[in-house]
């Protein structure tokens, strides 16, 4: 949806997640030109108290009709340009839950504010000059994060950590285009062009972008996770080992087989990375239909997975079905997890044969969890991942914008080496200037903008 902004339009939302009879404040955010005279309409203060900026006031929120109050409140006043938006902002704080928040907000919408789209408040902030492009990204990735890393890694963002280094690089590249046009505008009063500075200059910027876009595979890991599925056959202690991991009983255990008839979740952090863990049913051949769907989505979810870990019962070694999963699976990375090995001494001839990481369990009695999580961070290759000394990490679209600039000012390289005129350097160089600056939202485009703040929440 192609939004359109109306300057000093003004935009209200709720700004707090809200949960039946949970919620302890609810907060309605409004920002525009309007925004203050809304609040003086709704909101009530008693005493003499002062309708000033950052100032915080007490009373009732009250219907302007009926005169019915709707609750007790207090008002949050920040007055252009001092204000998230650099507009003038206001904040209903209510009580928590769902009816005072949606009514406050249903009468600021009959008062004339229009209900905001999803990262509209941040998208002002960005048009109005308060912020620039990552660093409005990097808000959204701070309320999505999933562990402490990528919490501090949003935030070093939102601190213009990123933003700097590419506007540097932009910079050095602006200056060296200046001294090409300069040699092509006034070739006469010039002296000639050092070649081999600026092919100097290209290589020097050329490292400090394949620096950066080193670090987008530790961003998507440490923002997005990673997908882990228990697979094996039934009854191996899969959701023991579930349950032992998480620390939960997420999942139902007993000695009959199959009692895991469909995919079970649970949410980890290991090493500072998001996991999702997914037991699945045992999978064996089956009549039961229902048991048959669950087995359908084992295998599906170990398809889809970034790393299985394939279970097997300690006492009763590699057998026959385990052989035929492991032909199904061999392909997805992997490690071995021998489940009760405190009721049987694995034989590890028969499971070293697999060339594959081995890690032994008992999930009834919580031995060899810390020894798995060592070996999933050892399968991710976390050590490669996090050796980048930025605290920094470039998300997909940074990624895809860094890589046009690679690629154009490789092309200014080549450019140069093969003795091309003058003219054609600026070419490519143009568009390396072009792509550095989209990361920080220099010349970026409408539809561009559109995608990345559509992925924001209501009221952010």
């Amino acid at each position: 949806m192609t939004r359109i902004i109306t300057q000093g339009e003004t935009i209200a939302a709720i700004a707090t997640a809200i949960v039946p009879q949970q919620g302890s404040i609810g907060i309605i955010r409004l920002s525009g030109n309007n925004a203050l005279s809304i609040a003086q309409t709704l909101f009530v203060a008693p005493g003499k108290q002062k309708w000033q900026s950052h100032r915080i006031l007490y009373g009732h929120i009250r219907d302007p009709q009926s005169q019915q109050v709707i609750d007790e409140a207090i008002l949050l006043i920040m007055l252009a340009p001092r204000s998230y938006t650099r507009e003038d902002v206001v904040e209903f704080h209510c009580h928590g839950g769902i009816m005072p928040v949606q009514q406050v907000l249903k009468l600021c919408l009959e008062q004339g504010a229009t209900l905001a789209q999803p990262g509209e408040f941040t998208l002002r902030a960005f048009l109005n000059g308060r912020i620039e492009l990552t660093q409005a990204e990097s808000i959204s990735q701070l309320v999505g994060a999933r562990s402490q890393q990528a919490s501090e890694m949003a935030l070093a963002g939102l601190q213009g950590k990123l933003a700097q280094p590419i506007q540097k690089l932009r910079h050095r590249c602006l200056d060296i285009l200046a001294e090409i046009e300069a040699r092509i505008d006034f070739e006469e009063d010039l002296p000639p062009l050092n070649q081999k500075a600026i092919s100097h200059g290209l290589e020097e910027i050329l490292e400090q972008v394949e620096g950066i876009l080193n670090t987008a595979d530790k961003g998507e890991l440490l923002r997005n996770g990673l997908k882990v599925a228990i697979v094996g056959r039934p009854n191996v202690g899969k959701s023991s080992l579930l349950n032992a991991w998480s620390r939960s009983d997420r999942a139902i255990v007993t000695d009959l087989p199959g009692t895991t008839r469909d995919v079970v979740e649970s949410q980890l952090v290991v090493g500072g990375i998001p996991i999702q863990v997914l037991d699945t049913a045992g999978i064996r051949e089956t009549t039961d239909q229902v048991e048959k769907i669950g087995v359908e989505r084992s295998q599906l979810a170990a398809s889809q997975a970034d790393l299985v870990l394939f279970t097997l019962d300690a006492t009763v070694g590699w057998t026959k079905e385990d052989k035929e999963i492991y032909e199904a699976i061999h392909h997805r990375p992997l490690i071995l997890v021998i489940n009760k090995i405190d009721l049987a001494t694995p034989d590890l001839s028969q499971f070293t044969a697999q060339k594959t990481e081995i890690v032994k369990t008992s999930a009834a009695n919580n031995q060899g969890i810390e020894a798995l999580e060592t070996a999933i961070l050892k399968a991710i290759n976390q050590d490669k991942l996090m050796a980048s000394n930025l605290d920094f990490a470039i998300n997909k679209r940074q990624a895809a914008a860094l890589t046009s600039a690679k690629i154009a000012l490789d092309q200014v390289q080549i450019t140069i080496n093969q003795d091309f005129p003058l003219d054609f350097w600026t070419i490519d160089l143009r568009a390396a200037i072009q792509a550095l600056g989209e990361i920080t939202g220099e010349g970026i485009t409408e539809s561009v903008l559109d995608r990345i703040f559509s992925r924001f929440c209501i009221g952010k």
